[in-house]
């Protein structure tokens, strides 16, 4: 993980965070759910922020509606949950919807769509940059 305190920046207009890339070429940021530290692999391919089911009381989540997902390895059970607050750097998202996987080993967590979708991301080089537009 070369991120572990990602690098980040706040003005009047936005929050920035920058990521480096990893040797696999992958973007994994420590960040914090619901207030607790959680290695983040951002996966533009998830629809959802995912956890591993063996981390999901660490957090504080509950299994909510069964529903079928795609993943590399088939079809799978999933159970949606919502984070009350996900955190990288000085970026906040809140009520984020995500899916408790239970055949997903821990501790990587899956940075998908559903908080993705609430920044812009840029890659350059071996940087991606999310910025959260202030309200």
């Amino acid at each position: 993980n070369p991120n572990p305190s990602p690098d980040s920046t706040i003005s009047d207009t936005h929050a920035q965070v920058n990521l480096k890339r990893n040797r696999q070429g992958h973007y994994v940021a420590t960040g914090l759910i619901n207030r607790k530290s959680a290695d983040f692999l951002l996966d533009t391919g998830a629809t959802d922020v995912v956890i591993p089911a063996a981390m999901a009381s660490e957090y504080g989540l509950r299994r909510g509606a069964p529903s079928i997902a795609s993943t590399a390895n088939g079809n799978i059970t999933v159970y949606s949950t919502v984070l009350d607050q996900l955190k990288i750097g000085d970026i906040t998202l809140y009520s984020v919807s995500a899916s408790i996987n239970p055949g997903m080993p821990p501790p990587a967590i899956l940075l998908g769509m559903s908080a993705l979708k609430q920044v812009e991301f840029t890659q350059r080089g071996e940087t991606l940059t999310l910025r959260q537009l202030s309200n």
